[in-house]
């Protein structure tokens, strides 16, 4: 019996320790998975917030980007707007610059018809005042057989004018009126200008006066063959594209500074009105046959007394195919077989280049000429000889 209580009070004993052994490992269970869990719900939570954050932060960055791409465009807008006003407003002040020394002419001429009979016609055309004291750069198709010239200034005064001198080769004529304190036209070279720059045209198409029309400087250098079976081609004209009408001829092309490059002459076109293609006379041409004028009342050009032909060489320039005898190419040592590469320190390459050249300059000029001959480079001095 003491035997059997001893045993049973063991058995006590041990199933106390099971049942807290029992008791620790299921709390440990529980601390286990319920720590497990919160690890689990607190990375699923820390997911979650994670890529909200990132959803906001890219409807953010977005809603950013399309504020700014929104200012740079109402920038741009802003911008363009200014440019354009300040363009507009530039070509608004060089008109109006201008104007006051661009004149309308209208002109009485005496015409025949096919059945011999004279009558009288009536044509308008455009000027520029060249001085202070009234001389007036015109073309000579609108002035040289005028019967009778009547110019309107810019401030609506009419004078009647005279026509001083007009010269068929190069199309420009000067007339005179009597007037003081005039405001003449600034001219420059058109060694300034380039293809692609600004070009206003300024004149009375088809009687319209004091018209402006803007364009470009198309090209240079552009020739046309003689208007006249006893005249020379039309050379070194400046293209444009700004509208060039009948009644523009004698006008003004000027630069965005206001400044006269060239003295509107003609259009090429297949309906008598502005097709985009129409040509000024430069103003280094212009302004030194109007010299010529004022002071001969006639245009003398110069001659250097060659005969030019085609040039077969791989040598740029103008072939001389003859020599005049005793005058000023004979004179300076220039020969038949030579070819002129530089007049006046200016490379030429064709005869209308050398052309352009001599219809810059005046009799009496000392010119310093460079010629290829057999290999070697002459550069000779010719004076320049009145052409008759």
């Amino acid at each position: 019996m003491k035997g059997m209580h001893v045993k049973m009070k063991i058995n006590k004993i041990n199933k106390k320790k099971i049942i807290k052994c029992l008791v620790i490992i299921t709390f440990s269970l529980i601390f286990m998975l319920s720590s497990a869990g919160c690890s689990i719900l607190l990375q699923k939570l820390q997911s979650i917030t994670s890529n909200q954050l990132e959803q906001v932060q890219k409807t953010e960055n977005k809603q950013e980007q399309e504020e700014n791409q929104e200012q740079e465009l109402k920038q741009k807008r802003d911008s363009s707007q200014s440019i354009l006003m300040e363009f507009d407003n530039a070509i608004s002040e060089v008109a109006n610059a201008i104007k006051p020394s661009v004149v309308n002419i209208r002109v009485k001429v005496l015409q025949q018809d096919i059945f011999g009979n004279i009558y009288e016609g009536e044509g308008v055309g455009s000027g520029i005042i060249y001085s202070i004291d009234g001389y007036i750069i015109t073309n000579n198709h609108v002035a040289g057989n005028a019967e009778e010239l009547i110019v309107t200034l810019y401030d609506g005064k009419e004078y009647q004018a005279k026509l001083v001198g007009a010269d068929k080769n190069t199309d420009i004529a000067v007339i005179k009126i009597d007037a003081a304190n005039l405001e003449p036209a600034e001219f420059t070279t058109v060694e300034r200008i380039k293809a692609g720059q600004l070009a206003i045209a300024i004149g009375s198409p088809f009687g319209l006066s004091q018209s402006v029309t803007v364009g470009v400087i198309s090209a240079l250098g552009r020739q046309v063959p003689p208007v006249y079976m006893d005249t020379l081609p039309m050379v070194d004209l400046i293209q444009t594209d700004a509208a060039i009408n009948p009644g523009n001829s004698g006008g003004a092309l000027v630069n965005s500074a206001g400044q006269v490059i060239g003295i509107n002459t003609m259009i090429a076109s297949t309906t008598g009105s502005s097709a985009g293609v129409g040509f000024a006379i430069p103003s280094d041409t212009a302004i030194n046959i109007a010299k010529q004028i004022i002071k001969y009342g006639e245009a003398k050009i110069p001659f250097m007394g060659i005969e030019m032909g085609e040039n077969t060489t791989d040598i740029k320039g103008v072939y001389v195919k003859s020599v005049v005898n005793g005058k000023p190419a004979d004179k300076a040592g220039i020969k038949a077989g030579d070819i002129i590469t530089k007049f006046n320190a200016k490379s030429v390459e064709t005869p209308y280049q050398l052309l352009a050249q001599l219809l810059r300059h005046n009799i009496g000029d000392n010119i310093p000429v460079v010629v290829y001959r057999n290999g070697i480079y002459h550069e000779y001095n010719l004076e320049l000889a009145e052409m008759n």
